[in-house]
């Protein structure tokens, strides 16, 4: 088990519908990283842009975008996490994948359909929560829409860190800000959101706002801008259970049973 997980998130512009660009264009910023890390973090849909031409950009399993996350974890022996559109038994899928170094990839499907967008017509909705166990931490991935969702999210499994990939656009940049502090605070654990910056072939404009936020709501990065960037926090795990033991207040958690 680790005592600390040195995670790198990159907050990067999108080119529309072009996987294998955004590929070379994240390998160029990874590339760019040269202390040892544990995990990287990409955005929503980060080889497309957040579409709803799921049938133009959609990939299987085994496809070229999945073949470069394992390139990438293996060449950096590192974890790599993003979202992208996985076309699977004939159905559409907004697909979070977090691709191990040893080559295994675990999955979560995005639970919240962003219908003011018609993604709910075109994707399938996942059914399933998800806790990623690596190197001793326990990681709940989710993507975007899900953040506005504070059940689907409850720390019911004591889980060390709570992930979004988004893309989440700038007009409503400050609910983002408020919501990732709000999930941190409340599930007492460390939140990590990375969003896309740009203009997406919509003409939707993205911020960025990027953000790692600690147990109590503190922010750990500095970045608050609408530009490209990459930041390395490293998360401990006695931080974590020495807020938890002092202060108890997942001991006091409502419990409940969801219904998917």
């Amino acid at each position: 088990m680790l005592e600390n997980l040195k995670v790198a998130i990159i907050q990067s512009d999108l080119v529309w519908e072009n996987a294998e660009q955004n590929r070379i264009n994240f390998k160029n910023k990874i590339e760019l990283i040269s202390e040892n890390i544990d995990l990287i973090v990409l955005p929503e849909m980060f080889n497309s842009g957040f579409t709803m031409n799921a049938e133009t950009v959609a990939e299987s399993i085994e496809g070229d975008t999945v073949v470069w996350m394992l390139d990438i974890a293996k060449h950096k022996a590192t974890a790599i996490v993003g979202s992208l559109t996985i076309k699977e038994n004939g159905k559409y899928y907004n697909r979070l994948l977090f691709v191990k170094p040893d080559g295994e990839i675990l999955q979560y499907n995005k639970r919240h359909s962003f219908s003011l967008a018609g993604e709910d017509k075109i994707f399938t909705a996942g059914q399933e929560k998800v806790i990623i166990e690596y190197k001793g931490w326990s990681i709940c991935p989710q993507i975007c829409y899900d953040l506005r969702f504070p059940v689907w999210a409850r720390n019911i499994e004591d889980y060390d860190v709570l992930l979004y990939v988004a893309n989440w656009p700038k007009v409503r940049i400050a609910v983002w800000d408020a919501l990732l502090k709000a999930r941190a605070i409340e599930n007492m654990s460390y939140c990590i959101g990375v969003n896309r910056v740009g203009l997406d072939g919509n003409n939707y404009e993205y911020s960025g706002h990027s953000a790692i936020y600690n147990v109590l709501g503190k922010k750990l990065t500095s970045n608050n801008s609408d530009r490209e960037s990459i930041e390395i926090v490293s998360l401990s795990k006695s931080e974590i259970e020495k807020n938890r033991k002092h202060l108890g207040f997942l001991n006091d958690k409502d419990n409940f049973s969801l219904i998917v």
